[in-house]
């Protein structure tokens, strides 16, 4: 197998505040197999010239939907078939944009992670949750409020693709379960309103405190975590004393929320991508007026909650949560963070603090020996123009390296 060496390169590993110059890196198989400021020789080696480009780690989303394929609430009646489809252009754009490992926290599930596995499509590493678990009326049971109840005749009220409806701890205990016997490698629950549902306020929270902490017990003895959909304050600090590991969104938060989640070594993983391309085009491709209210009542707050997360030592993750069409809007999560967050800081949530996140540092998002080689060269330096990351469909990226191959490369 021959060994590629990255040579005359500015390094990002994935941390550091400074880039190191004049780096050599070199890739054995799906591994890096060392990083020298000295000249590494092989005997069959694949020189890639850097040209003092900046080479960092390939970067990780962790809040996507990757089935998820329309904004109007018939789109979740599309037939799964129809999602996967979508799946696979979704997977090849944030693939293209620099996104070698992504966290899908609703709808993805086993099979598309083996087809991803066995080279059946092109895509980023998947990390899936499987189904959503809501509450009746909460943020994933998508049934209008003039519907009939549909039981099933066992423990679920509603169930489709993306979402399960559960009441009550047992119920709870069950969902849990089975999402982790089908593979999933954290749990989503609902724990407050949500924009896109069609019934529940979105400042409201959701599930009671005893369905919480059976989440948090059930994947906590699995070695698994809990994520949870969270927009209001007082949900973000019920979650984090509860025990959950991962809060999306955190839109409302404030200064005692933020120090709560810091005191958990709670994450958040803030979604400003999905709120400002909403805003622009959510009414003309379907989205309902009730949940475009709801949108308009989170989105002033949400730049500011990215400085009260920031100034309380919050570890934020770095999460698009773009639905449907709005997946070519990656590169906006780069430069709305911008507005109120330096470089550095946008960049280690993308690498550092979402290795951390997934449970996968070490081996993702850094450049080190035994980390899997997921690698980009970058027309620039990031860490002076974060926009650099921004381009459309990973214009400003020179090579896209993914387990040791090249999925893109101009030099």
């Amino acid at each position: 197998m021959t060994v590629t060496i990255f040579r005359n390169a500015r390094l990002f590993d994935g941390a550091s505040e400074t880039l190191a110059e004049g780096m050599e890196v070199a890739v054995d198989g799906d591994l890096i197999k060392e990083v020298s400021t000295t000249p590494i020789t092989s005997g069959e080696a694949d020189i890639v010239d850097c040209g003092a480009r900046v080479l960092m780690p390939g970067m990780i989303d962790a809040h996507v939907h990757v089935y998820i394929s329309g904004l109007s609430p018939a789109s979740l009646a599309r037939p799964l078939t129809y999602h996967a489809q979508y799946a696979t252009g979704f997977l090849r754009h944030i693939l293209a944009c620099g996104f070698t490992t992504v966290r899908d926290v609703g709808g993805a599930d086993v099979g598309l992670a083996n087809a991803l596995a066995d080279g059946l499509l092109e895509g980023p590493r998947l990390f899936f949750g499987g189904h959503v678990i809501s509450q009746t009326g909460g943020h994933g049971d998508s049934r209008h409020a003039d519907e009939e109840i549909e039981c099933c005749g066992c423990r679920f009220a509603q169930m489709d693709f993306l979402s399960i409806v559960a009441d009550g701890p047992d119920a709870v205990r069950w969902a849990v379960r089975e999402e982790l016997r089908r593979g999933a490698s954290h749990i989503k629950i609902m724990g407050s309103g949500g924009v896109m549902s069609p019934n529940d306020p979105v400042d409201r929270c959701q599930f009671s405190e005893a369905e919480i902490a059976v989440a948090v017990e059930e994947t906590t003895r699995w070695g698994a975590y809990v994520a949870a959909h969270c927009h209001p304050n007082e949900g973000v600090k019920r979650l984090a004393r509860l025990g959950v590991r991962s809060i999306e969104h955190g839109t409302l938060i404030d200064a005692e929320g933020a120090r709560i989640a810091v005191e958990h070594g709670a994450f958040i993983v803030p979604t400003m991508a999905t709120i400002f391309a909403l805003l622009d085009n959510g009414p003309r491709l379907g989205m309902a007026p009730v949940s475009f209210a709801k949108l308009e009542a989170v989105a002033g707050r949400a730049l500011e909650g990215l400085t009260i997360m920031h100034e309380a030592g919050v570890r934020m993750g770095f999460g698009t949560d773009l639905l449907g069409p709005l997946h070519g809007y990656q590169g906006t999560e780069f430069t709305l963070r911008a507005k109120v967050l330096p470089p550095i800081e946008i960049l280690r949530s993308a690498c550092q603090v979402n290795a951390a996140l997934i449970g996968q540092e070490g081996k993702l998002g850094c450049i080190a020996p035994g980390a899997y080689a997921d690698l980009l060269v970058v027309d620039g330096d990031p860490l002076a123009d974060i926009s650099l990351l921004a381009r459309p469909a990973g214009a400003g990226l020179a090579a896209i390296m993914k387990a040791g191959a090249f999925l893109k490369r101009t030099i």
